[in-house]
């Protein structure tokens, strides 16, 4: 009764505690909707990221303003759908990269859209990490691409009084000396002529547009991006170590200039891009206990691939044997593979995706922090399994009996095959996709959608029948992967075996059959055409790779791959020919395809029949042929499996998961 008299008398206190619940639920509303706003904006900027990485893989000359236009709406929705978002200011910074190309490619008033952006960046975010970089790029577009000196020089000297401890500021003051002494040979009527001269050769040289780079164990790849082909020097210096590379006849863009990137470990400490002399652009990679490097080049787009190993990468590598002969039967000096993780550890790291290029201060992601190509873990954990098997769960009796492996063709007993080590996990590479449709059938079956969908079906296969082994893809959707990066998610998965899926072409359209090729030096003009035509590039441009033949050389997994290469090409051809006799096998082949080089594992390439044979493209097209082409690949991988007594291994998970 004394508690119904107090509340009588004091009406206002149920009052308050429905206004303070009201604040309450209010506040934890608020809460939640900004997190659901910053999930889209975080959601937004991974759409934007991977459509950026299709359109950088496209050759820029098939690039459209279009595009651009869109990448950059893309980008500008992260900040109207959450301005605090932790990605806004990249998504700007991008926008400003964005239009600098624009401005290259397509029409020269983008370039004062490109300044906008900067200073709508520094304007609502002054407190960035890209504050400086934005500042000086503003600078940079004045002086080079809108050719105006004058408020050059008023920016870079706002730069000095805003940024007086900056990184840059040395190169604030050489640009301003650079300014001062061309507006001295501006007086000079002969000096002038010569200065718009060199002015003119400079915007007709390819520029370095951006770099990228990300980890693996043994290894880190480093990608440089150009608009045009380049020569360059490479070399290495030590105390502090460091590899630089010097692209001759190339100028900088503005959008890297002055930029030191910021990288995630693994081998490198800091990757520095400058135009270190007029027509020369040096890139100083820092390098941290690091064995050996390698490089090679390729086209549309033009990119400098650098690989640095560590030193536990090359111990002692294995010499490859000589064409196809069986190498001498001694003990191979084969590099045991390193120790790997459990599979639940394994399977909790994040496998890196695409790495975008890297932005002023931004840290470059690892394959990348680009989503276009995650690949998706689907198995269950193997140590899970084991400790169930050491529970008491059934084992195979082809385990149980301590039987050793088989050895290979050559009889040869190699690292693999003594140490017992096992496959675990499979990388299937669906060739092609996105802008890349590969080679486009008589009635047009494109040979992207074709291995996008065997390689599902294989995946789902080697799942439902070994449900122990881990199955990463490159790709799941139809969606650009640059070659380079596709060996760099099988390293950075710490993958057991590799295998990319293609479909064949000849100009001579009664050609049929399968052939499976390995990393090697190719033996024959045809194979080195079909390498040409995956890799993309012309027959002699292959023959120009820098180093190519030293980073093929040094492939210790040869012989393991063409084991694999063997087994895939005696399966697969089995399974077509009972469709047709026609089917014929075209053998093992070596060649050498980019999309095999660096990959610690053995690593093949199948060309599962020709797309440009209107026989074979017909039956492509129908499901139950693209299932025998299935079967052949999977019961391939089975025998390699059975050969390394790896499908004992598998057994076993697959009882204890039964």
């Amino acid at each position: 009764m004394r508690n119904l008299e107090k509340r009588t008398a004091n009406p206002i206190w149920p009052t308050s505690r429905r206004i303070l619940a009201s604040l309450l639920f209010l506040s934890l509303f608020s809460v939640g909707a900004f997190a659901q706003k910053r999930a889209a904006a975080r959601t937004q900027y991974e759409k934007a990221e991977k459509q950026r990485t299709a359109l950088e893989g496209k050759p820029q000359k098939e690039r459209t303003l279009k595009e651009y236009s869109q990448l950059v709406a893309a980008y500008r929705r992260v900040y109207h759908l959450s301005p605090q978002a932790a990605e806004v200011t990249t998504s700007l910074q991008a926008v400003g990269e964005l239009y600098q190309e624009m401005g290259r490619l397509f029409d020269a008033k983008y370039f004062q859209s490109a300044v906008d952006a900067y200073q709508f960046l520094l304007h609502e975010y002054p407190t960035s990490r890209f504050r400086d970089d934005a500042l000086y790029t503003i600078a940079q577009i004045q002086q080079e691409d809108l050719d105006d000196a004058d408020l050059a020089e008023k920016t870079y000297e706002e730069f000095l009084k805003r940024y007086p401890r900056s990184s840059k500021v040395e190169q604030v003051k050489a640009a301003l000396a650079e300014i001062a002494a061309e507006r001295e040979k501006e007086t000079k009527p002969a000096a002038k002529a010569a200065l718009a001269e060199e002015r003119a050769k400079e915007r007709k040289m390819p520029q370095v547009t951006g770099i990228r780079s990300w980890n693996a164990e043994h290894y880190t790849r480093i990608v440089i991006s150009m608009d045009d082909a380049v020569k360059y020097q490479a070399a290495r210096i030590a105390n502090p170590d460091r590899i630089y590379f010097d692209l001759y006849k190339a100028k900088l863009n503005s959008t890297l200039a002055g930029k030191t990137l910021e990288v995630q470990s693994g081998f490198l400490k800091t990757m520095r891009v400058a135009q270190n002399q007029s027509g020369v652009v040096r890139v100083v990679l820092e390098v941290d206990k690091v064995k050996d490097y390698s490089v090679f080049l390729l086209p549309d787009p033009y990119r400098m691939v650098v690989d640095v190993y560590g030193e536990q990468f090359a111990v002692a590598k294995t010499e490859a044997p000589k064409a196809e002969e069986p190498p001498a039967k001694s003990a191979a000096k084969e590099e045991p593979p390193p120790k790997r993780d459990s599979a639940r550890a394994a399977a909790a790291k994040k496998v890196p995706e695409e790495a975008p290029v890297a932005k002023a201060s931004e840290p470059a992601p690892g394959p990348g922090a680009k989503k276009a190509v995650e690949p998706k873990k689907t198995s269950k954990s193997a140590t899970t399994a084991g400790a169930k098997a050491e529970k008491g769960g059934k084992t195979s009796d082809s385990l149980a009996s301590g039987k050793p492996p088989a050895p290979t063709r050559n009889g040869q007993m190699d690292m693999t095959r003594v140490l017992g080590l096992k496959i675990g996990r499979i990388v299937i590479d669906a060739g092609h996709g996105g802008h890349d449709t590969g080679t486009v059938g008589p009635s047009g079956l494109m040979e992207k959608d074709l291995c996008l969908d065997v390689a599902l079906r294989l995946g789902r296969m080697i799942q439902e029948k070994l449900p122990g082994t881990e199955v990463i893809y490159t790709r799941e959707d139809d969606t650009f992967v640059p070659l380079e990066n596709r060996t760099a998610i099988a390293n950075q998965s710490k993958a057991d075996l590799f295998l990319s899926i293609h479909a064949n072409s000849s100009r001579d359209r009664s050609a049929r059959g399968v052939e499976t090729f390995y990393l090697n030096f190719a033996a024959s003009d045809e194979a080195m055409e079909v390498a040409a035509r995956e890799n993309a590039l012309s027959q002699s441009s292959i023959h120009e790779l820098q180093d190519l033949i030293k980073r093929i050389a040094k492939n210790e997994k040869i012989e393991e791959s063409r084991e694999f290469a063997l087994e895939i090409q005696e399966n697969l051809a089995k399974r077509l020919q009972k469709v047709s006799k026609n089917n014929k096998s075209r053998g093992v082949k070596k060649a050498p395809f980019v999309v095999l080089i660096g990959a610690n594992m053995p690593s093949v390439l199948s060309e599962i029949s020709f797309i440009s044979n209107p026989t074979d493209e017909t039956l492509l097209k129908k499901g139950e042929h693209r299932n025998k082409v299935v079967e052949g690949l999977y019961h391939g991988i089975e025998k390699y499996l059975q050969n390394l007594n790896s499908l004992s291994f598998n057994a076993t998970k697959t009882e204890v998961l039964r």
